[in-house]
């Protein structure tokens, strides 16, 4: 039965209209999202950490700055170490998004803990002389003379391996001063003036700047060494790591790399 509304009733319910319209204006929009006065929400913000061979020190630097500026949100951590200390980080467990080593070898040990991988660049051995090569070592015979003290980097490091294969296939018997973690710290016992010479990539006397010298080895006696790249199966950034690897072969990264002296893959 239809009752008819009082006067009071009437401005009553008029009051109350006018009150919930403000309400339903400051609540949620049609999509019941919070209105946020027009502003978005900022992106993501990604940090990845990659694992790096130490010859790649230098030029990563400079990569990671044009990647970073390429790709707002995104932070590049490097952790740079010889290739066998990397693949012992990553059976660990420690916590990485790509992985970049100095040899296929090493890489392809990983297979369990990597997405396939791809060779990103190429690199030539030296012999790696004090500034002004003193001793006036010319070529590979000259690191088997008893009065050069000579340094090389441990048989199991990528650089240290191509080292031995070099010296095996010449039949030049070596003995060095000290056999060392990583190709770094062979170029730093040259440059220290504790070593005459050692066998280091061509891209680490360049990165010295002037502080060692480089005596070149000839095609037929030297070794080619392969870096890959690969993203870890473990990486909570899956996305962002395959999308750093895959850059790593753009024309701008390898631009960089060339200009380090690295050779296209």
């Amino acid at each position: 039965m239809f009752t008819a509304m009082t006067p009071r009733r009437v401005a009553a319910a008029a009051a109350t209209a006018a009150l919930l319209v403000p309400l339903a204006a400051c609540g949620s929009d049609d999509d019941g999202k919070k209105d946020t006065g027009g502003k978005q929400d900022s992106g993501k913000k990604t940090e990845l950490t990659v694992l790096a061979a130490a010859s790649l020190t230098d030029v990563f630097a400079t990569a990671g700055k044009a990647y970073e500026k390429d790709h707002p949100g995104t932070t590049v951590k490097f952790s740079f170490a010889g290739s066998q200390e990397l693949a012992a980080q990553v059976e660990q467990g420690s916590p990485a998004d790509a992985l970049v080593t100095a040899d296929t070898k090493t890489m392809d040990d990983l297979q369990a803990d990597t997405n396939d991988p791809s060779v990103i660049a190429k690199n030539r051995l030296v012999i790696a002389v004090g500034k002004g090569n003193p001793k006036n070592i010319k070529d590979l015979d000259d690191l088997a003379k008893s009065d050069n003290k000579v340094v090389l980097a441990a048989s199991e490091v990528p650089v240290g391996r191509y080292s031995k294969e070099i010296l095996d296939t010449q039949k030049i018997k070596v003995k060095p001063v000290s056999q060392e973690a990583n190709v770094r710290a062979v170029l730093s016992k040259v440059e220290l003036g504790e070593a005459d010479a050692g066998l280091v990539y061509k891209t680490d006397v360049t990165a010295a700047e002037g502080k060692a010298g480089a005596v070149d080895i000839p095609d037929d006696e030297n070794a080619i060494a392969e870096y890959p790249a690969a993203t870890l199966k473990a990486s909570e950034n899956t996305d962002a790591a395959d999308e750093f690897v895959q850059w790593l072969s753009s024309d701008e990264a390898q631009k960089i790399l060339a200009d380090a002296g690295f050779q296209q893959p």
